[in-house]
């Protein structure tokens, strides 16, 4: 049984998670210089505790797993709730404090919404793989996705909401859906987008999306963040300018360093090289988990294993709160990005 199990282990998935492990905790190392190492220890940690549960797990048979998942589902609904009576931080309520221990039920919500959704899907399909593409139950998994994304959406979470929309829309396609409900998606998306911009964002969520597209309509205040990643990621240019020593970074220039900005670190002291080597694992990971959908021995480890992919596709979503209270995206997506044009026009 174990030399089945693992046998049948995902290596490049391994391989790839502890090469990207490494070069975030010597990022880490540089990052927490000036502070004791306090978040690099704290990673370390959640390291040193993630391990023995990825094992239990691996010997646990997904199966099992989504039969908790309605349980799980009620829980995560429950808390999800409960966060929006907390105390707001910057005027998001998205995490229940607990002395020095903040929880954020958003992150639990990505994992359970993805099982719920899986075996709802596979409970549908077991009378026809097209039960999928009939309304009342093309419904029923939309409603299921609705009641998590609405209650994040009211945090308020665009990010992690968005996030939600694309499981949805990688499990749909996984499943089969007909394509006519995919054009008609996509139109709608079309509309939609314009509208919610103009008519339903509030100005903050505007001036941020604006931001993103244009740091420099604000290079003092909302783009000024992005203005020195891009710095530090061209300074790094093709070998970097060494750990413990790029100037935006140790100086205090790139905020925050240890979350957001972790990847113009990477681009500013371990140089091109390795960023781009940091993409290409990604890349890699994504197409090994597809990978791994495709040759699935059923339908429910088919969209579990889609749904973990666009975990990965769309790791910016995660909403971070800064020490100073404050939150903000991750920025990975706009970093990659820069660091492409920033060494092209070295």
């Amino acid at each position: 049984m174990k030399r089945k199990i693992l046998k049948n282990v995902e290596w490049g998935i391994l391989i790839c998670t502890i090469i990207l492990l490494i070069i975030g905790l010597v990022a880490l190392t540089s990052a927490t210089k000036n502070s004791d190492y306090d978040e690099l220890k704290r990673q370390i940690m959640w390291i040193a505790i993630s391990i023995p549960v990825m094992i239990i797990i691996i010997f646990i048979d997904y199966d099992l797993i989504a039969k908790l998942a309605p349980v799980l589902y009620g829980i995560i609904i429950a808390l999800l709730i409960g966060v929006l009576f907390t105390e707001p931080i910057n005027g998001a309520t998205s995490w229940f404090n607990i002395g020095s221990f903040s929880l954020q039920p958003a992150e639990f919500a990505k994992i359970i919404c993805i099982l719920m959704l899986a075996l709802v899907m596979t409970k549908i399909q077991k009378r026809g793989r097209d039960e999928i593409s009939r309304v009342p139950k093309l419904l029923l998994v939309l409603l299921v996705f609705a009641v998590p994304t609405l209650l994040i959406i009211k945090q308020p979470d665009y990010g992690t909401a968005l996030a939600f929309v694309m499981a949805l829309i990688f499990m749909l396609f996984a499943a089969g859906i007909k394509k006519r409900y995919i054009i008609a998606s996509i139109l709608l998306v079309v509309i939609a987008v314009p509208l919610l911009y103009f008519f339903v964002l509030p100005e903050h969520a505007k001036t941020r999306i604006d931001v993103y597209l244009n740091p420099e309509l604000d290079p003092r205040g909302a783009g000024y963040n992005i203005i020195q990643s891009k710095l530090a990621i061209g300074a790094g240019e093709l070998f970097g300018m060494g750990l413990f020593k790029g100037n935006q970074t140790q100086l205090g220039f790139l905020y925050p360093k240890t979350t957001d900005f972790i990847f113009s670190l990477i681009g500013e002291e371990m140089g091109f090289i390795v960023a781009a080597g940091v993409i290409i694992l990604y890349v890699v990971l994504i197409t090994k988990a597809i990978y791994v959908a495709k040759t699935a021995k059923d339908d429910l480890g088919s969209y579990i294993a889609m749904g973990i992919a666009r975990c990965i596709f769309l790791s910016y979503g995660r909403k971070h709160r800064n020490d100073n209270g404050t939150t903000s995206n991750n920025r990975y997506t706009t970093s990659i990005c820069k660091l492409w044009r920033k060494f092209a026009t070295k």
